[in-house]
């Protein structure tokens, strides 16, 4: 071998002396790619010595290639052009979401569409439009939604994905899986939740929308401070015990949007003239400081539509009624107010109907019925819908003053929704007369579960759960007011029937609890009212309500 294993012998640190086969073999040992080396310089200097034997014999054949010099540097890999060393090609890599940020102006659409399809999994976007705003933000057809506005829609029904899409505004943050990437993940098992958590980073806390009122003796207990060195960011400074503090803003806190305006396009001063006029009252965006660096990091918007609502002084109130012998007992009136905009109002309740009971208030507006917004029918159409849906209807209300609330932050007002009673209490007050007489389909209807999103807030998840002593089975036995899961829609009595898609009906509270700590910052539950539950338990099978909702039909489709 001469000079050539004298070299390797330098580079490699190998001893001097030692025999090039029990080097190769000490190489193995240690690493492959070593041996591979040692066993190309051995057959290089064997096909040197060979080279006039060949000549001779051929008089044609000179192995010329085999006979250039290379060198090996660990630093830097290697540059035998003879040797070529390629990865696995069937290695697995790990599904990677993408984050669409779309921005739309008034009057313009997303430009997509968002489907469910018989046989394929997950919300699929379809018909992105050219050149439009989904179009430039990168969605593609075929994406499978996992989060809107960092909530994890992939187990919730298409509905209610759709509803929380139209209420984002003008931005909307998408977090989107490649459909091929999104069915490889499936048929593997993968955890999406998880997969979704993963890109936002651990300890990655929500922004708080913070409605401050101002105190008479120490006023709105804060002020604001710019960031050294970075322009349009600004450091909260509060009054210990003050107003502020009440409201929810936390020391160390970063402000983002005050009163409908975003600050990062505000300067120290026009900050500051806002905060004069600002009156006795000012609500604030604000966020954390090291969740504020991950949503940076991330590119991802900080919005009031993902934010926990603290201190709001209006919201809306979802009421559920059952009709009574004489109805649901109020008028539904199309009024024109002093500003000259028309709204549904809900007028003269009678006494002790089921909208009395349900609490409903002389002069709210009406803002959905079933769900659905009200804001572009006709009243001849509200009218028949509340008369199609049978012995039972939900209507979500507000005051006028709520509603001059929200616009003037250029919110909706179905963002920040909360439930007003019991269902208990309203089954309890409909006549026995009236509930024997009602058809099997209402009945099936009052079974259906519901599926609740929960974001996990400063305070937690906003609910407790209880069980009855050495028995399977969990139930919410109290649900705090503001909180997370009254605003996702839990009631005091819900029986919890799933935990993110996982059945919970046989198993026991601390199984449960754990299942819900797993899940993080991010729960879904698949709940019943402990009536209707029973009234399943006895009289109807259990059925998947996702197929019963698609019977009949190929898909749904929302165009956005």
């Amino acid at each position: 071998m001469g000079t050539c294993a004298q070299n390797f012998t330098h580079r490699l640190n190998i001893k001097p002396g030692v025999p090039q086969r029990e080097e190769s073999l000490c190489c193995q040992n240690t690493c492959v790619l070593l041996t591979l080396l040692h066993l190309s310089v051995w057959l290089t200097a064997d096909l040197m010595g060979k080279k006039h034997s060949m000549r001779s014999n051929t008089g044609l054949v000179e192995m010329i290639g085999l006979t250039e010099k290379f060198t090996f540097n660990p630093k830097e890999g290697i540059d035998n052009p003879v040797m070529v060393i390629t990865d696995d090609a069937d290695s697995v890599s790990t599904p990677r979401p993408r984050l669409c940020v779309l921005k739309r102006e008034e009057g313009e659409s997303y430009g997509f569409n968002l489907r469910v399809e018989r046989g394929r999994q997950g919300h699929i976007i379809r018909n992105v439009v050219t050149g439009g705003v989904a179009g430039r933000s990168g969605l593609q057809d075929g994406d499978r939604l996992l989060e809107v506005n960092n909530c994890y829609v992939d187990d919730i029904p298409h509905p209610e994905v759709a509803r929380k899409i139209k209420l984002s505004g003008h931005q909307l943050c998408l977090l989107v899986l490649g459909g091929n990437e999104y069915e490889q993940a499936v048929s593997r098992g993968e955890d999406l939740r998880g997969l979704a958590k993963v890109h936002k980073g651990e300890g990655c806390k929500p922004p708080r929308l913070c409605h401050i009122t101002r105190d008479p003796v120490s006023g709105l207990g804060i002020n604001f401070t710019p960031v050294e060195g970075e322009k349009g960011r600004f450091s909260v400074n509060l009054a210990t015990g003050g107003a502020a503090e009440k409201a929810g803003v936390c020391k160390g806190d970063h402000l983002v949007w005050m009163d409908g305006a975003t600050v990062s396009d505000l300067t120290h001063s026009a900050l500051s003239r806002m905060m004069k006029k600002c009156g006795n009252h000012i609500t604030v965006l604000v966020i954390d400081s090291e969740s504020e660096k991950i949503y940076m990091r991330e590119r991802m918007p900080i919005l009031p539509t993902i934010a926990v609502p603290l201190n709001l002084p209006y919201r809306a109130r979802k009421h559920h009624l059952v009709s009574g012998s004489e109805g649901y007992g109020f008028l539904l009136r199309l009024e024109k107010t002093a500003s000259g905009r028309t709204y549904h109002v809900l007028r003269e309740m009678d006494s002790g109907s089921p909208a009395e009971k349900a609490g409903m208030k002389d002069g709210e507006l009406l803002l959905e019925v079933n769900g659905e917004s009200v804001e572009s029918l006709k009243h001849e159409e509200i009218v028949d819908r509340v008369r199609l849906s049978g012995g039972q209807v939900s209507l979500t209300t507000i005051t006028l003053q709520g509603l001059e609330f929200y616009t003037k932050l250029g919110l909706s007002p179905l963002l920040f929704c909360e439930n007003e009673a019991d269902e208990s209490e309203k089954e309890s007050s409909t006549p026995a007369s009236v509930a024997e007489q009602s058809p099997q389909k209402e009945i099936d209807d009052s079974c259906k579960p519901r599926h609740c999103s929960l974001q996990k807030g400063p305070s937690g998840l906003g609910f407790n759960l209880d069980c009855v002593p050495k028995s399977p089975g969990t139930f919410i036995s109290q649900v705090a007011f503001g909180g997370p899961g009254q605003s996702a829609g839990l009631l005091e009595g819900d029986v919890i029937t799933e935990v993110n898609g996982q059945n919970v009906e046989e198993k026991y509270l601390e199984d449960v609890i754990l299942l819900i700590k797993e899940g993080g910052h991010f729960l879904s539950l698949t709940v019943m009212h402990k009536t209707s539950y029973k009234s399943k338990q006895s009289d109807t099978p259990t059925r998947d309500i996702t197929d019963t909702e698609q019977e009949g039909d190929d898909y749904e489709i929302s165009a956005l």
